[in-house]
Order: structure tokens, then C-alpha cells, then sequence
């Protein structure tokens, strides 16, 4: 027999110790519904994971939000398009198929 001391293909035996200094972590989040066929917002030209304008972090400081009608905006998006035809007397119509605005209470509820 020889030892595994001569026999070079032999595994070692030699622990190796790693210090990690640093890590850089990097993650994907999504709304997990089905948004718009082009998943951006109409109104802003952002992408629902992204952010409106003015807004710093995605998620629960922009949230996405539903009309009756089924489309899909960022609430501060549809809210300043509201906020815009109440001022120009126009009402609040959807941005995309102009029908009377009412939040929906679930998502994506048509």
C-alpha cells in the first residue's frame, strides 16, 4: 500500500479560511400582477418598478394603482392627472380611455 502522502491525485486535506470584507447584494422586486401589456406607466413613461417623477424609492412610497376601467397607473401619476382636469374643468377621466376615474379595490378588477 502507499500512503497518500506520495500519491499526487490523492484529495489534501488542507482547509483553506476565507475572510469576506465586503458583499454587494443586488435584487429584483416586482408588483407580482399583471400590469399593463407594456408595464409602464403612461402618464410619467416609467416603468411600474420604477418610480414618478419626484418620488425617491419604489414600492410603498409609488404605489401602482387600478381604475375600474382596468388600467394601471402610479398614484401619484393619476392623481396629478385628476388634479389637472378638475383645474381645467375637464373632470377625472382615465388617462388612456378617457372613461370617468374610480379606484378600483383590487388590483386589476375590471
Amino acid at each position: 500500500m502507499t500512503s497518500t502522502s506520495n500519491n499526487p491525485t490523492a484529495p489534501s486535506k488542507t482547509k483553506l479560511k476565507l475572510k469576506i470584507n465586503r458583499i454587494h447584494a443586488v435584487a429584483k422586486w416586482t408588483w407580482g400582477a399583471n400590469l399593463s401589456e407594456d408595464d409602464v406607466c403612461i402618464v410619467c413613461q416609467s416603468s411600474f418598478e420604477g418610480v414618478a417623477p419626484g418620488v425617491k424609492f419604489p414600492g410603498d412610497e409609488c404605489p401602482v394603482v387600478w381604475g375600474k376601467c382596468g388600467h394601471a397607473f402610479h398614484l401619484q401619476c393619476v392623481n396629478a392627472w385628476l388634479t389637472q382636469g378638475a383645474q381645467s374643468g375637464g373632470g377625472g377621466t382615465c388617462p388612456i380611455c378617457r372613461q370617468e376615474w374610480e379606484f378600483s379595490a383590487e388590483r386589476g378588477e375590471i
